[in-house]
Parts: C-alpha cells; sequence; structure tokens
C-alpha cells in the first residue's frame, strides 16, 4: 500500500520504517525542515537501535515532504503520529492533533478515492470521534465512515527496541467503527504475525491508556516494596524474582529503582488522572503511582549524604541521562530530578551517557561551571567524589567502579561487585 505519516518522531519514524520493510511505499510529513532533510538522506533525527541501517537498506521506498496535500493524494492511509504533550494541569494537549486534523480533512476535499485516516497518537477516550472526526468532517466535506475511513490504533513500542516491538508485537488494536477501513488495516497488518483485536473507537483509546496506567502502577508498586525491603536488609529483586513465578503476576517490569520517567508513562498517567476527575471519579491507586515515582529518584540523594553529609562543593558523578538505556530520549527521565537537586545542594555534577548528553544540555543551557560533561564513564568515575548510576546503559557494566562511592539506583552488577562503597536503592 501506499501509506502516508504524518509526525516523523519516535512513534512516526518508527511506525513508517516498519511498513517500508512490510513492502509498503511511505511518505513522511513533519513540519520541521531539518527532520524532512535528514529522512530524506536516510538520516533519523532520532537515535534508535537499528533504524539507521533499515532506512539505508529501504532508501527510495519513502520520502519526507512537508506537504500534506501532496502525501494525502498519493496514498491510501494516513496514520496520526503528533505528540500530545501535557499541559500544565495534566491534561492533553491537541493542538499537534487538531491541526493534522484541518489539513488532511482539506486535504481530503480533492480526493475522489476512499482513504482511510488512522489515529496513533495516544489521545484520550472520545477525542478521535469527539474532536478528530467532526474536524476532518468540516474541512473535507465529506461524512467519516463512508467517504472516508477513520480508525484508532494505538502504538506499543518502546524505545530502543521500538523496530523490534513494531515487527513483533504482543498485540495489534484496531478501533474501526465501518467495515472497508477494518478490511484495509487487515491487510496491511496481514503480514504480521500477531494477535489482532478489533474494538470499537474508544475501547481502542483506553487500551493504550490503561495498558500504560497498569505498567506504571506495576513499577511504582515494586518501588515501594523495595524501599520496605531496603530498611530490612532484604533483596528485593530476589523477592520479586519469588514473585514473578506466579503466572498470574509474571515477572515484567519488577526491576525496583529510581522509577519510570520518559515520553508515555508520565504523560499517559497523569492525563489518566485528569480525565478520571473530569468525570467526577477519585483514581486513588493512579494518584499514589504518580506520588511514589515522583520521590523515587531523590532516595540516590537521601544514600549519598548518608556518606558524604555536605555535598557543597563536592563533584558528583551522574552516569546515565536518558530515560533508559538505547535511547537519546531525555523526556522526563530521573536524571533531570537527580541533577537538579545536586545542583541544589551546590554540588558540581559531572555527567556521561552515550546519546543523550546533547539533549540534556537543554535543561542547563546557562549552568556554566556547576555541570560539564565527561567523553566516557572512566572520566566521570576519576574526576568524581561519588559516582550516581542513573541509566542502566550496558556499557557502565564494562567499567571499574574500584575506590569509589557507588549509589546505584538501577542495580549494574559491576559497580555492585567492584566499588568500595555501594549502595542500591531498594536493594
Amino acid at each position: 500500500m501506499k501509506i502516508s505519516v504524518i509526525g516523523s518522531g519516535y512513534v512516526g519514524l518508527v511506525t513508517g520504517t516498519g511498513f517500508v520493510k512490510l513492502g509498503n511505499e511511505v511518505i513522511f510529513v513533519d513540519v520541521d525542515e531539518r527532520k524532512v532533510e535528514m529522512i530524506n538522506n536516510a538520516q533519523p533525527p532520532i537515535y534508535e537501535e537499528g533504524l539507521e541501517e533499515l532506512m539505508k537498506q529501504f532508501k527510495g521506498k519513502y520520502h519526507a515532504t512537508k506537504d500534506y496535500r501532496k502525501a494525502i493524494l498519493n496514498s491510501d492511509v494516513t496514520f496520526i503520529c503528533v505528540g500530545t504533550p501535557s499541559r500544565e494541569d495534566g491534561s492533553i494537549d491537541l493542538t499537534y492533533v487538531k491541526q493534522v486534523a484541518k489539513e488532511l480533512g482539506k486535504a481530503l476535499r480533492e480526493k475522489k478515492n476512499y482513504h482511510v485516516v488512522v489515529v496513533k497518537s495516544t489521545v484520550l477516550p472520545g477525542t478521535t470521534e469527539e474532536i478528530v472526526k467532526p474536524i476532518l468532517e468540516n474541512y473535507s466535506d465529506k461524512k467519516a465512515f463512508q467517504d472516508f475511513g477513520l480508525a484508532m490504533n494505538p502504538e506499543f513500542l518502546r524505545e530502543g527496541i521500538a523496530l523490534s516491538d513494531f515487527l513483533n508485537p504482543d498485540r495489534i488494536v484496531i478501533g474501526v467503527q465501518d467495515e472497508r477501513a477494518k478490511r484495509v488495516l487487515e491487510e496491511l497488518y496481514a503480514p504480521i504475525n500477531a494477535p489482532k483485536l478489533f474494538t470499537d473507537i474508544k475501547t481502542a483509546e483506553m487500551i493504550k491508556y490503561a495498558s500504560n496506567a497498569f505498567l506504571a502502577t506495576k513499577i511504582s508498586f515494586a518501588n515501594e516494596i523495595g524501599n520496605i525491603c531496603k530498611k530490612l536488609g532484604i533483596d528485593s529483586w530476589k523477592v520479586f524474582e519469588g514473585v514473578g513465578l506466579d503466572h498470574r503476576i509474571s515477572p515484567h517490569f519488577f526491576r525496583t529503582g529510581i522509577g519510570w520517567g520518559g515520553s508515555c508513562f508520565p504523560k499517559d498517567t497523569r492525563a489518566l488522572i485528569r480525565k478520571a476527575e473530569e468525570l467526577g471519579e477519585e483514581p486513588l491507586i493512579l494518584k499514589a503511582v504518580v506520588e511514589v515515582n515522583e520521590r523515587q529518584p531523590l532516595k540516590l540523594i537521601e544514600l549519598l549524604k548518608k556518606h558524604i553529609p555536605e555535598l557543597k562543593g563536592k563533584t558528583i558523578g551522574v552516569l546515565g541521562l536518558a530515560f533508559k538505556p538505547d535511547t537519546d530520549d531525555v523526556r522526563e527521565t530521573r536524571a533531570h530530578v537527580v541533577v537538579k537537586k545536586l545542583l541544589e545542594e551546590e554540588a558540581r555534577v559531572i555527567a556521561y551517557d552515550p546519546q543523550a548528553m546533547e539533549n540534556f544540555k537543554r535543561f542547563y543551557p546557562d549552568v556554566g561551571e556547576n555541570i560539564e560533561y565527561a567523553s566516557s564513564g572512566e572520566e566521570v568515575l576519576n574526576r568524581s567524589d561519588a559516582v550516581l548510576i542513573v541509566t542502566e546503559w550496558s556499557e557502565f557494566e564494562e567499567l571499574d567502579y574500584s575506590g569509589k562511592i557507588v549509589i546505584d539506583g538501577r542495580r549494574v552488577r559491576k559497580a555492585e561487585e567492584t566499588a568500595k562503597v555501594y549502595e542500591g536503592v531498594c536493594w
């Protein structure tokens, strides 16, 4: 098929490249001239393992443009993959989604053939039908589910292994109302061997939020138990190894540490809380999940001050700035919370991350001599009074932590084995 993908961030670029690998032709649409140019030169504007190789391999099967009209008129299916960032009150900002719907509607007005519009951006239940649909109909002068198809297809991609997740998913969820759109999406996803769940549109939207909220809950639960285990001298990882053997529970997402970040869990959990409150519900569990997660990274500082009570003037190393390994994404990273606290304590910070340092610099563009970035993990160890491990990059397992005070938020085994003083957050 001929597919257009609006938005070329993590979701859009991975989705489009995945569809190219499955034998389709893809047009990426983005308002950012730099991204368009990079994609057309087979250079991904984000870091995602395996993405650049795949883009080079299939160069010629895709291209990028800023022209909505050209993309829609030359494709059969359009995926909306733009961001839905959080507002200060936790609700989601639909500005980009609305802008895209408007441009899509204008292009659909000119189109004679049946076209399917698929919302892949994470939006709250009711958004596709109550906000996207009226805009599309107004600007196209056409009727959804009759003149054009409209569906909701949430993404379940994990940064760092997103391409693998796209091609080998646990499930594919498609919210759809008209049979014609359903057949198109069945055909599009036919090459992927995974359970395919067809629902109504609002249910598909809710599945995404419920999934992320539960995974966030599982991590915060593990961390709360881990904090208790720490005070009892119990290894929480061994506890959850035992808990996870129960087939009703499973071992996944029980890695205790300093909590979750990224572009999905924080935003989606807050948005669901806000929506629940608007509906007159009190989401007690979800609020507790967020509260535990906000406190958790500060456990690193608490443990550090057991060994260095006065941090003023001390040089503290920070290993890892991305919210998780194998990505350059620093959205809601726990490193931001940790570094902010260290600077408030008037410590000097020397930080290193294999991919995320440039992105992290936007948090502290003018701090000057109080924060600097190292060229390697070894440099951090050599120049610091103590080290905090914030992201579990595999290369940190290759370092020698001898003679160092290490406060570990992610359980790097080499640090546990070699550090002079070792403290794990939850173990």
